[in-house]
């Protein structure tokens, strides 16, 4: 099996990005939720199946493999036409509503502090989270509800001819919100900071265990690591910058480090405002942020213009104008926000994922804007930042 040589290109693309090069042009992708892929096809009258992604022919796509701690099928608690509890690898029970973009935790078996000090884990490179189907947490319980996911091999090997692939793995904090729960995860860190420090020492291990398993299982055919990792929400950190520097920042570090051995570049997932941290980020060497939600505060134009090509970012994206904006609105942002792509180090997407209320016809209208816009030189007109050349 070989790539073609649009995919090679691509890949070269997303170098040179990355690189803070100018490629050809600015590359784009983008996450999707189930309804908006829905309501895409309906509006655009394409069949029930197509991909999104080979329909614009996007330029890099995530496969992640299955990181529960617990290697386990779902345990079906409740189901009906309307929704479905089941208790996950990660001992979460959570509830999913299929008319919902989301499901909501009910329970966590690990509720105590004694119980996560007991708490163990399969072993990261038991080869059945890469080369068998199963169902885990991750991968099908989120926007839609999947059992028996196909291998990840698998899935990866079906779209390595055509994409860069990057994979995926949480770093500790996002593991520990779906062992414990959020409200636990914070209330212990105020009132048990050394256990949550040791448990998430565990945690580094597990998860660095997971990267070295999954780039070995792929055997090549990875491009790229995703280390998905909240530790913000709109107005600022979730905690305290000391203490992630403290109990999170080595984990991601050792991630980071690892996939460098790899020549993998790492684009680090974060929600909300993380910018405290953000010289961390940039010290540890993160390679792109992402999603950089606009909603919280995160303006690619100012953090270039902050920061410059010390690191390099992805998504920003504006859904709540994507949703309602005309044309003329849609243009002005879109090409407002190419300014960040001087030099490279953009890759243009949504400030998240692209959620069901956006108009496929303005999805459409922004990939062709970015397509035709986005190549080098960057030629923005009215639109034109002088300051950011």
């Amino acid at each position: 099996m070989e790539r073609n040589a649009n995919c090679i290109s691509k890949l070269e693309r997303m170098k040179q990005a990355l690189q803070h090069a100018e490629p050809d042009r600015v590359p784009i992708s983008d996450f999707f939720w189930g309804g908006f892929l829905k309501r895409w096809r309906e509006e655009l009258g394409l069949a029930p199946d197509a991909d999104i992604y080979r329909y614009y022919d996007l330029d890099w796509i995530n496969v992640n493999p299955n990181m529960d701690p617990h290697i386990q099928p779902f345990e079906i608690l409740r189901s009906d036409e309307t929704e479905i509890t089941v208790r996950t690898g990660f001992g979460a029970t959570i509830r999913k509503k299929f008319d919902q973009p989301m499901p909501s935790f009910a329970a966590f078996d690990t509720d105590t502090i004694d119980k996560m000090r007991a708490f163990q884990f399969d072993d990261p490179a038991d080869q059945r989270r890469y080369l068998a189907r199963g169902d885990d947490q991750i991968n099908g319980v989120g926007d839609g509800f999947a059992r028996d996911t196909a291998p990840y091999v698998e899935r990866v090997d079906s779209v390595w001819e055509d994409f860069p692939v990057f994979g995926g793995v949480c770093e500790a904090h996002e593991m520990l919100w779906r062992i414990i729960g959020s409200e636990n995860a914070l209330m212990w860190m105020a009132e048990y900071p050394d256990e949550i420090e040791r448990f998430a020492e565990r945690l580094h291990a597990f998860n660095l265990g997971i990267v070295r398993s999954q780039i070995q299982a792929a055997a090549g055919r990875l491009d790229g690591m995703v280390v998905w990792g909240d530790v913000a929400y709109k107005k600022g950190m979730l905690f305290s910058p000391a203490f992630w520097r403290r109990v999170f920042k080595p984990g991601v570090k050792a991630i980071i480090e690892e996939c460098h051995a790899h020549g993998l570049p790492v684009i680090y997932h974060g929600c909300g405002n993380s910018r405290k941290i953000f010289e961390d980020f940039i010290e540890i060497g993160v390679d792109a942020y992402n999603p950089l939600e606009f909603k919280a505060g995160m303006d690619a134009v100012e953090l270039r213009r902050q920061y410059g090509h010390r690191i390099g970012f992805c998504g920003n994206m504006d859904v709540q104008l994507w949703s309602s904006a005309t044309k003329e609105e849609l243009k002005a942002a879109v090409l407002t926000k190419l300014n960040a792509a001087k030099g490279g180090g953009f890759i243009f997407q949504s400030d998240h994922s692209v959620p069901s209320n956006v108009p496929g016809a303005s999805y459409d209208y922004v990939v062709r804007l970015v397509r035709e816009y986005g190549r080098y030189p960057l030629q923005l007109g009215e639109y034109d930042l002088p300051d950011l050349d």
